[in-house]
């Protein structure tokens, strides 16, 4: 399936889900059918009455009563739609028109372009919106499509400002930058590239200044500078209303009422296009897997059962059993990304997590902090952090962990760091909102953790921004932050990527000397194995969104049980002479939607048998010790690791 056809699935979805936008969308279709029928439904012309009928009430002839002149207010009021639609259509087209190309070329062009535009814009926008349209339409004179086209000019303003942000934004992408080097033109990168990204923020802002063009319309008209007397507008029957008023105050009623339904319509249809394009950013919460909590009584540990054998410890600081997290795919409901994972991480250990990109290594990490974006959902039998059950906490117990107990360094310092923000106010604020520190004894428990994790000059760096540290240096002040709280769990979602050797050894060794120093469990998430080979203790090896191999380091490098494992050891340079090309791993990791019943690895292993894709294979002992495999091979195979030496020889490598 296409990028488009997944995002058309994905927003007709959501829209599927949101009752109250389906029912305003509604709403808005009954005025726009109603509008284009007037003709056809209108009992009685809108413009013509007569004054021996004036002011009658509701009846059987005339629904809604009929105004002083004497015509039918419901007719009025259906064609009083098609004017304040029309109305709408044209304020917010020649806003479109005019401040969409202008936003595009002010955000990418810069300097005085953007000078020049954005003090008109800001000149505008200081005066009120009636008052700066009333001055306009003073000059060009009153009429109804005069009027709208004036506060189409005025909405240009706020359109262009909201595309230039966006487009500012934009500009600083990486695709942007590709398609310059590739030769583009402005135009081009303009109107191909950036305004497709910007359009959903765009295509609500439009929405919204629907409703407000219909209000300006009503506004106007009852003012007289919009519609003229006797037109059907909503806006003049209100006038024609006010001056009856003594007579019949139900004349106010009918087109107030249109006038609120619409708006109040258009307006959460506003909001509900606004979340149907919304990126569902917020942190899902970890729920309960109720078959495997049924069978637990409630406060006792996990079993450590088959299937998770080799994945546990004595006594372990952190216990995972039967994590599954899902998310919706359009035409298959929801796909499990990560499938029954289950592993401990013991006091004071290092555990690697390896495996290829898209295995579901920092889905996995993110789902034990609640962590996984909307509509990612998240189940387990259990998660304990030192006895303490995670599952089903409310948003303010969960916060409490985050940061204060469990702690995560993320693989991008740079992006994860505000850059608006000095890095030490970053790390102050951790300490603020856990532990309750005055901003004197933050700072200086901030100078503290600079020197701790090895910055240089703590007490003037910690005013420094993001921008002005090195790759190293930004990942030494979010390891600070991690460990601001003194967290007896750290989550390090490949904290060496993007970093040269020689700064990726150092921050290893800084892990290690702060786990001996405070004792804090490392959960360490990489691909690299000879990271792993260096400093893990106990190596979880994931595949397609399931746990395949685990067990202590060094005997799963020597002896692995599972075909996939001896495939990443092979793959791996190493400091000896070799001939020829480097091996590798035929094929890449399926979508998680392509995944078949049995052993995920089956189309890329060399040693599969039929029984091994003949229905789901279980995680279990294998090899001796406290080792486990995913394999239904795993007792006959005899696998290929590295040798005596050759864990030293990856470490000294990596």
């Amino acid at each position: 399936m296409s990028a488009p056809d997944r995002l058309r699935g994905r927003i007709g979805a959501r829209l599927l889900r949101s009752k109250a936008t389906l029912f305003w969308t509604g709403v808005v279709a009954l005025v726009v059918l109603a509008a284009a029928l007037a003709p056809l439904i209108a009992p009685y012309d809108p413009l013509k009455g007569d004054v021996r009928e004036g002011l009658l009430g509701p009846s059987a002839d005339h629904w809604l009563g009929t105004d002083k002149l004497g015509r039918d207010v419901l007719s009025r009021i259906l064609y009083g739609a098609r004017v304040a639609l029309a109305s709408g259509a044209e304020a917010v087209g020649i806003a479109a028109v005019i401040g969409i190309p202008l936003g595009l070329l002010s955000g990418y062009a810069g300097g005085w372009t953007d000078r020049i535009l954005m003090r008109i814009v800001e000149g505008a926008m200081s005066v009120p919106f009636l008052v700066l349209a009333i001055a306009l339409i003073s000059v060009l004179g009153p009429g109804l499509w005069k009027s709208m086209a004036v506060v189409g000019v005025v909405y240009a303003m706020t359109l262009l400002r909201l595309t230039r942000g966006e487009t500012l934004a934009a500009r600083e992408e990486l695709y942007v930058d590709g398609v310059r080097v590739a030769g583009a033109r402005a135009p081009r990168i303009l109107f191909r590239h950036i305004l497709p990204n910007i359009t959903p923020p765009l295509i609500v802002q439009v929405t919204l200044m629907i409703a407000g063009a219909i209000i300006a319309e009503a506004t106007l008209s009852f003012l007289g500078l919009g519609a003229q007397a006797g037109d059907a507008s909503w806006g003049s029957m209100l006038a024609d209303a006010q001056a009856s008023i003594r007579q019949s105050f139900f004349l106010a009623l009918p087109p107030g009422f249109a006038i609120l339904l619409t708006v109040l319509a258009f307006n959460q249809v506003g909001d509900g296009v606004r979340d149907l394009f919304a990126r569902e950013a917020k942190a899902g919460s970890l729920g309960v897997n109720p078959v495997h909590r049924d069978a637990e009584a409630p406060g006792t540990a996990p079993d450590a059962g088959p299937e998770i054998a080799g994945a546990a410890v004595p006594d372990p600081l952190l216990s995972v059993r039967d994590l599954t997290v899902s998310f919706p795919q359009p035409g298959a409901g929801r796909v499990d990304v990560v499938q029954h994972v289950s592993f401990d991480v013991g006091r004071g250990e290092v555990l690697g997590l390896v495996g290829e990109s898209g295995s579901g290594k920092s889905v996995t990490a993110m789902s034990l902090l609640g962590l996984v974006p909307d509509p990612g959902r998240v189940t387990a039998a259990a998660v304990r952090l030192d006895g303490r059950e995670l599952t089903g906490l409310a948003f303010d117990e969960l916060r409490t962990v985050r940061g204060g107990e469990i702690g995560v360094v993320f693989q991008e310092p740079i992006a994860s760091l505000n850059p608006a923000y000095t890095v030490g106010d970053q790390v102050a604020e951790v300490l603020r909102e856990h532990e309750g520190l005055t901003r004197a004894r933050a700072r200086a428990r901030v100078i503290e953790l600079f020197e701790q994790v090895g910055i240089p000059d703590p007490a003037a760096r910690i005013g420094a921004y993001p921008h002005q540290f090195s790759g190293g240096m930004a990942q030494r002040v979010m390891i600070a932050m991690a460990l601001a709280c003194r967290p007896r769990l750290l989550v390090a979602d490949e904290p060496t990527t993007a970093l040269d050797v020689t700064v990726q050894g150092q921050v290893l060794d800084l892990l290690l000397e702060l786990r001996a120093s405070i004792g804090t469990s490392i959960l360490l998430i990489t691909h690299d194995l000879g990271v792993v080979a260096d400093v893990a203790d106990r190596v979880a090896v994931m595949y397609a969104g399931q746990l395949v191999e685990c067990g202590p380091t060094e005997e799963v490098f020597r002896r692995p049980s599972h075909p996939y494992t001896e495939g990443l050891l092979a793959s791996l340079p190493r400091n000896v002479r070799r001939t020829g090309r480097l091996p590798s791993i035929p094929g890449v990791v399926p979508p998680p939607d392509a995944w078949p019943e049995g052993c995920h690895f089956a189309d890329r292993c060399a040693h599969a048998r039929p029984e091994c894709t003949a229905g789901p294979v279980e995680l279990t002992a294998a090899g001796g010790g406290a080792r486990a495999a995913r394999c239904v091979r795993a007792g006959e195979l005899t696998l290929t690791g590295v040798g005596e030496t050759g864990a030293e020889q990856i470490a000294k490598k990596a």
